[in-house]
């Protein structure tokens, strides 16, 4: 599933980070992030979604 997320990230780094923490504080820095710069948002959201690891369901 983190491999799922990953390429979501890469695609859409928001969307990856709410999938993986939903909407918080590091949602809002990737939001941040994303329009700061697209490669800054898919770097901070890789790293949020390989932090964490995976969630229980």
């Amino acid at each position: 599933m983190d491999f799922v997320r990953i390429i979501i990230a890469i695609i859409l780094p928001p969307l990856g980070v709410f999938l993986q923490v939903g909407i918080g504080k590091h949602f809002w820095i990737n939001i941040l992030l994303t329009i700061l710069g697209y490669i800054p948002g898919i770097v901070h959201a890789v790293w949020v979604i390989a932090k964490k690891g995976p969630t229980t369901a």
